[in-house]
């Protein structure tokens, strides 16, 4: 059983912060957020599902914020967040009877592949301005890649803002902004969906997951501003930082 104090409370905070940052301008946030929960002594399916409450608020803030500035597209969304929250179902009900595990060599591939590619061919996921957004509809791609995104979403959530910034920066040639801010409603979708399943089997553990939640949502707003103030080059080389990063947390937790 899990041990909320002051000072566990005080961490959840923090960390909840720096992950809604990193979640808003990049991915891999969770890879702080699950430790900080499992070091309570939460079993790591429990932490898996509460730290979902954090991810939700921090994506529906997030996005928000994007919509109220004006840098969220709407026209083909409905496509997008269908795909996503379809694979997040399945991956939800995937993590409710397997070990999260076996996904590590998946999320590990994926973004030191994304991480090589920011380097070699930098403009597949910072298109060059003026470039002309794809629709799903057109790019068959794309629709496996959200679908995907979905499913990992819905099974751990640690690292899906690489995959997803993969599909609609890579594959629908998105600008970084407008990627994150779709990134953002699109993790909400599938946090929702994944949630769902949670409640359903009884692991979320909700104080924890709120708390950590407020750090999260302050993160996610900050993060929206750094956003919109980074230029296009720079969010391209946080990206690849925090890629690295994410992939050496992956490996050591």
């Amino acid at each position: 059983m899990y041990e909320l104090t002051f000072f566990y409370a005080v961490i959840l905070v923090l960390v909840g912060v720096v992950a809604g940052v990193i979640n808003t301008l990049a991915g891999g946030g969770s890879n702080l957020t699950l430790p900080a929960l499992m070091v309570m002594g939460m079993p790591a399916d429990v932490a898996n599902a509460t730290n979902r409450v954090g991810v939700l608020l921090q994506s529906l803030a997030g996005a928000n914020d994007f919509h109220r500035g004006g840098h969220l597209p709407r026209e083909d969304f409905g496509a997008i967040l269908l795909l996503t929250l379809l694979g997040s179902l399945i991956g939800a009900l995937l993590a409710a009877f397997m070990p999260a595990s076996i996904l590590k060599p998946v999320l590990l591939s994926a973004m030191l592949g994304m991480a090589l590619l920011i380097l070699v061919r930098p403009a597949v996921v910072a298109p060059p301005p003026g470039t002309v957004p794809r629709r799903v509809a057109d790019t068959p791609s794309s629709k496996w890649i959200l679908l995907l995104a979905g499913v990992y979403g819905g099974f751990v959530q640690a690292g899906v803002g690489f995959i997803l910034i993969a599909a609609l920066a890579g594959s629908l040639r998105y600008e970084l902004v407008k990627t994150n801010a779709l990134k953002m409603l699109c993790t909400g979708c599938l946090t929702l969906a994944a949630i769902a399943v949670f409640i359903w089997q009884d692991l979320i553990a909700w104080v924890p997951g709120l708390i950590l939640a407020v750090g999260t949502v302050i993160g996610a707003k900050l993060g929206v501003k750094l956003a919109v103030g980074f230029s296009q080059n720079g969010l391209k080389w946080f990206l690849f930082i925090m890629t690295l990063l994410a992939s050496a947390a992956a490996l050591w937790f």
